[in-house]
């Protein structure tokens, strides 16, 4: 694993602290389970922009019409 440095307004900080000490988790572990849920969620924003395309043109324009193709 390795370290990284980042610098957060005070009160993104105390927020961190606060959930950090009612959830008793270490405040990096949370960190680290926001970036890795941020990170999917982008990726994911990103193949549906390159997709998106391809999916209009099989009449496939809202999430329902996706489930109901695949259903």
């Amino acid at each position: 694993m390795t370290t990284l440095t980042i610098r957060l307004p005070e009160a993104l900080k105390v927020a961190l602290e606060e959930i950090s000490r009612e959830e008793n988790r270490a405040a990096s572990d949370i960190v680290r389970d926001s970036l890795r849920r941020y990170i999917a969620v982008e990726r994911f924003r990103s193949i549906r922009r390159k997709i998106l395309a391809f999916a209009e043109v099989q009449g496939l324009l809202t999430d329902e019409d996706v489930f109901k193709a695949l259903s």
